[in-house]
């Protein structure tokens, strides 16, 4: 009797029964013939049209991805309440100063950014902030150093004392919160402690420092010339990620997306222009902000390490598990906190024209964390971006202007600025439980 040898391969099958029929091999693609592929709506909203972005408006919404809308929103309402009670308060000089006020506190804030992005926080910024205003002074009036080479050990003590700080939390495993405050008494003592009995060091007001936050370009084609620089680098940069979204077969904006954004770009880029064209011409302090918050947007969004950034704030076992470095990335955010902290405290000590000894402390470190969170960051880790500074301290700053201008006291613009931040908090815990409710945290 012949033996079939199909049959004897089959029935040697690992976990066949005899008698059991098992069907012939199905070719892939012949049965992915005529399936339907599932994509993400989200991903088609751009094909859709204007109706696709107004029904993905409201999906956000409903998934409590409220993105910038709050802040912006409430940043228009600061300028038609405070501009309804004092003509002056959009006035070309009013908003100028308010740019070069906010560049200190927002330097602080945008390395808090990173931190917060880790879940964690840093209470030492002020204190750091006002130990690199203090070093500058001491070496370059009191010891004779080269002002320039001053302002790199300053920024560099920062860098380092951000890393002592990641070290303890991040390799010993003490608790951020501990360490960080530790560091906030030890750093004000340092402080104190070099700035001697006097407490007080003028800066040379023709000096490097100083000029940070008093040097104008008084050119009217310089602000008219970096706003459009910074139009054409928009639309560049957008208008080529489109053509390799479209060559990688990815849904992209379509041109005339892209063509709304910059125009609305153009309008905003060109108004600050001719704004700052009124008063004393374009301040070299916002534009050094400005190229700061570009810089790290890259690192945070187009980089392998602003990635891992990310991944370590969405979940630290996870993050292990993918082979990140979680120590190292600990260590290098508290790094970037400590170095933007002595930035920021330059261009504090330059608007005062001196280090003295309440450099860094009072209400610094609250607005520093406050703009963070208020301009979008979550306090929960894994969501945020260093733009989030940018919108964060404007609202600040624009309330404390208002309210000074107003003659207000300083205890209630305290009150103030805490029931602001109170309500972004409420706003940021309430948001996250909703996007847990709709399966997207």
């Amino acid at each position: 009797m012949s033996t079939d040898n199909t049959s004897t391969s089959l029935d040697k099958t690992p976990g066949k029964t005899p008698g059991e029929t098992i069907p012939a091999q199905v070719d892939a693609p012949a049965a992915a013939e005529g399936a339907v592929t599932a994509v993400d709506p989200r991903l088609l909203v751009r094909e859709q049209g204007f109706a696709g972005y107004v029904s993905e408006f409201k999906r956000k919404i409903r998934a409590g991805d409220l993105g910038s809308l709050p802040v912006v929103v409430g940043l228009l309402i600061i300028c038609v309440v405070f501009q309804s009670l004092n003509s002056n308060f959009l006035s070309a000089e009013n908003l100028s100063n308010i740019s070069v006020a906010m560049v200190g506190t927002g330097m602080i804030a945008v390395g808090i950014v990173f931190v917060l992005l880790l879940g964690e926080i840093d209470l030492s910024v002020g204190s750091v902030s006002g130990v690199s205003g203090a070093i500058v002074a001491v070496l370059s009036v009191t010891h004779g150093m080269n002002e320039f080479l001053a302002l790199v050990v300053a920024i560099l003590s920062g860098a380092v004392i951000g890393a002592i700080h990641g070290f303890f939390f991040a390799r010993v495993g003490a608790p951020a919160f501990a360490v960080t405050l530790a560091g906030l008494l030890f750093w004000l003592g340092f402080m104190l402690q070099i700035l001697g009995d006097n407490g007080t060091i003028n800066l040379n007001s023709d000096g490097l420092v100083a000029k940070l936050t008093t040097y104008y370009f008084t050119d009217v084609a310089a602000a008219y010339g970096l706003a459009l620089v910074a139009v054409v680098a928009f639309f560049l940069t957008s208008f080529l990620e489109n053509r390799r979204r479209e060559a990688a077969g990815v849904p992209s904006r379509p041109v005339s997306e892209t063509a709304l954004r910059t125009a609305v770009l153009a309008i905003v880029a060109f108004a600050a222009a001719f704004m700052f064209n009124q008063y004393k011409g374009l301040p070299l302090a916002p534009v050094i902000f400005l190229l700061v918050l570009v810089a790290t947007d890259f690192v945070l969004r187009r980089t392998t390490y602003g990635r891992k950034v990310f991944a370590l704030g969405g979940s630290v076992e996870a993050s292990r598990r993918a082979g990140i470095n979680v120590t190292l990335i600990r260590v290098s955010v508290y790094s970037i906190a400590g170095t933007f902290a002595a930035i920021g405290g330059l261009f504090i000590a330059s608007k005062i024209a001196a280090a003295n000894q309440g450099a860094g402390t009072g209400d610094l470190l609250m607005n520093a964390i406050a703009a963070a969170v208020i301009g979008g960051t979550s306090l929960f880790g894994g969501r945020g971006r260093t733009w989030n500074a940018l919108l964060g301290v404007m609202v600040i700053t624009s309330i404390q202007y208002g309210l000074a201008l107003e003659g207000i006291a300083t205890p209630i613009q305290y009150m103030i600025t805490g029931g602001v931040l109170l309500a972004t908090v409420v706003i940021d815990s309430v948001t996250r439980k909703t996007q847990k409710t709709a399966g997207r945290a």
